[in-house]
């Protein structure tokens, strides 16, 4: 009898448990704010060879006035060392944000970077491009930064942020590409759509 005894008091301990963390998951959850939309970019690396766009969408959670996180994907494409080393990723980035007052965050993160990099000699030299090889890698990058959240009344918030990434994409399969310096500056957009 005291087995059973013992056994009823763990299973209305363990139910009670778990109704405690549903309402507690129910009560962060309804104070959750979250934005969903499309985001453009101005970006350029440091050695690249100029400025580009880059485009994505970017999700938002608010969990308070104070903290949030977003996570995005965007595609980019660059070239570095006058053409000759061509690189497309598709970043995916989580980035934690504080909010010192509603309108204004600091930002901070890392990133997944899916990069092909394509080495070739280019058109300018032969009249057209000759390729000499490509790979496909995975680079883990970190990111810092700050911007505004500004309302738009129900329809949901315009963001606009500038970033800093450390990068490094180690050209290694490129002569002098090896002092490559593949970090830069992104400035982003955005609308969030309220869901």
């Amino acid at each position: 009898m005291q087995t059973t005894n013992t056994g009823d008091q763990m299973a209305t301990r363990a139910v009670l448990t778990l109704v405690l963390i549903v309402f507690a998951v129910a009560s962060v959850v309804a104070q959750v704010s979250i934005g969903f939309g499309p985001q453009i970019g101005l970006y350029k690396a440091q050695d690249a060879d100029g400025f580009r766009v880059m485009g994505g969408a970017a999700l938002r959670l608010k969990f308070s006035q104070a903290l949030g996180v977003e996570g995005s994907i965007n595609y980019r494409e660059e070239q570095f060392v006058n053409g000759a080393v061509d690189v497309k990723s598709w970043p995916v980035m989580v980035t934690g944000l504080l909010y010192p007052i509603p309108i204004v965050y600091g930002a901070i993160g890392a990133g997944w970077y899916n990069t092909t990099i394509d080495y070739k000699i280019p058109p300018t030299l032969l009249g057209s491009a000759i390729a000499l090889g490509s790979e496909t890698k995975q680079q883990f990058g970190w990111h810092f930064g700050g911007g505004v959240e500004l309302p738009l009344g129900s329809v949901g918030k315009l963001v606009g942020d500038i970033r800093y990434v450390f990068l490094n994409y180690n050209f290694k399969s490129f002569p002098g590409s090896n002092d490559v310096n593949s970090n830069f500056y992104v400035i982003t957009a955005g609308i969030l759509f309220g869901l």
